[in-house]
């Protein structure tokens, strides 16, 4: 399934991971440990869960313009999420990702539409297409 009209490409690229869907959105900032690519916000009901390597799928993003900044540095150690599909569009996010772009060349590909549904075990964001990797 690909649903390449309904995607609005916030920040371009290609990213190809498992899906993870965030119960709640999440606050970077206090939210993930850079370090680990951990969830470290006790009371989201994914604590303790690896962002690392995932296609995050939140509604929105949550606060704090500093979770740019832990976006970034996550993507500086490789346990950033391999990209985000986001309900509505998040300025905080699409700095992160742009700047962990620009200062270590590191893509994490942010697109703005539906959440995908189906069974794949794997999935790939392509600029502005989303599709499962695998049946």
């Amino acid at each position: 399934m690909v649903i390449s009209e309904e995607y609005q490409v916030l920040v371009g690229g290609v990213a190809v991971g498992p899906l993870m869907i965030l119960d709640e959105p999440l606050s970077l900032w206090g939210g993930l440990d850079p370090v680990t690519g951990l969830i470290i916000d006790q009371s989201h009901p994914q604590l303790g869960q690896s962002m690392t390597g995932r296609i995050a799928v939140m509604a929105h993003g949550r606060g704090s313009s500093s979770s740019s900044t832990i976006l970034a540095e996550a993507m500086r150690l490789r346990t950033a999420p391999a990209g985000f599909i986001l309900g509505e569009p998040d300025a905080i996010l699409v700095i992160g990702a742009l700047v962990g772009e620009r200062l270590y060349e590191r893509s994490c590909p942010i697109v703005c539409g539906p959440t995908p549904v189906g069974e794949a075990e794997s999935w790939k964001i392509d600029h502005n297409a989303v599709a499962p990797t695998s049946a």
